[in-house]
């Protein structure tokens, strides 16, 4: 989601303050201490198989202008993600806390440019490369240096369709076989929808191929945002981030892996005419159970599009990241980095 559409959500809720959501941990655990922020609801029982009734959301970090695209690295036991208006890319883990991993992350060019010009979605394609969504840059990019060696040295995987140059890549997933799949708004374009660079009429979810083509998959969703793949690569989730049709849909893969069946896996809409904050990254566990952003928080979903439960958080919520085999839940929100383990 743009950082403008939240200006209005953080001047409603203001600084976050002691008396509303915050505890402290017990010191004498040893342990890290965090402070705590916003509260769980259940909505279902069967979200208890998923988040224990004690569970909270930890302020793992802060002081970000927009955190987003978050991707847990396990061999390196590390939290990457976006600091989208700073152009920069930080790392977290559990010993050095907040470290700065990547900058600049989206946007490489010379020319001085504002907005959301940094990178976005992050994700592992299969030989564990790191793989960027550039706002600035417009592309879908592979940083070219190991992962624990960080560089500013990137490779073009795709910056264009028919000779039409992508908008701003936003969110993206490999499927099994390989294949990137991305969604490509205009939130990382200067002037949005109306800059005189975008190229193309819509905005698309496309599949970069591993052959490197790129194909169109879908241009009807006016927002299409968060992306992910249901247990298998046979379903196709895609978020639509517009506030009046605050929608998730569901797309089959047919043959040559094109998007059939479409349909509506749950509409939020109602939710975001009195709830700031839409459908934005989400991700998928191993039984299909979908954490996703949208209007109030995290909500949980079954395989069937059901809610569970939601973390119902006072600041936005962007995009999320399951670690240690889906038993913790990373989220980034606004200013913040949070936590939520899972049972």
């Amino acid at each position: 989601m743009p950082l403008f559409s939240f200006l209005n959500y953080r001047k409603l809720f203001g600084t976050i303050t002691i008396s509303y959501c915050i505890l402290l941990l017990q010191a004498c655990s040893g342990q890290p201490t965090y402070e705590r922020i916003g509260k769980i609801e259940e909505l279902d029982p069967a979200f208890r198989e998923l988040v224990t009734p004690d569970a909270y959301a930890e302020i793992l970090t802060d002081g970000f202008e927009w955190s987003e695209g978050p991707v847990w690295v396990a061999s390196e036991q590390m939290l990457l993600f976006s600091d989208i208006p700073n152009n920069s890319i930080f790392k977290w883990t559990e010993k050095a806390g907040k470290e700065l991993y990547l900058k600049p992350a989206g946007y490489t060019g010379q020319t001085a440019r504002g907005g959301e010009m940094g990178s976005n979605g992050l994700l592992l394609n299969k030989e564990g490369q790191l793989i960027l969504c550039q706002h600035g840059d417009r592309r879908i990019a592979r940083m070219d240096a190991p992962l624990n060696q960080p560089a500013p040295k990137f490779t073009t995987l795709a910056d264009g369709y028919q000779g039409k140059k992508f908008d701003s890549p936003n969110d993206a997933v490999l499927h099994p076989g390989g294949a990137i799949y991305f969604t490509d708004p205009p939130y990382g374009l200067e002037k949005f929808i109306n800059d005189s660079t975008k190229a193309a009429p819509y905005q698309g979810v496309y599949r970069i191929r591993t052959t490197g083509e790129v194909d169109l998959l879908v241009d009807s969703i006016r927002r299409p945002n968060g992306i992910g793949f249901m247990p298998g690569g046979k379903t196709l989730l895609v978020a639509n981030s517009e506030s009046e049709r605050a929608i998730w849909y569901a797309y089959d893969l047919g043959s040559n892996d094109s998007l059939i069946n479409a349909r509506i896996f749950f509409d939020a809409s109602s939710y975001a005419k009195t709830t700031p904050g839409g459908p934005d990254g989400f991700k998928v566990d191993a039984k299909g159970n979908v954490f996703a952003t949208g209007p109030g928080g995290i909500w949980i979903f079954n395989s069937d599009g059901k809610p569970l439960g939601r973390i119902k958080l006072p600041v936005a919520s962007s995009n999320c990241a399951l670690a240690d085999d889906d038993k913790t839940l990373y989220i980034t929100a606004d200013m913040y980095l949070l936590r939520v383990k899972l049972r």
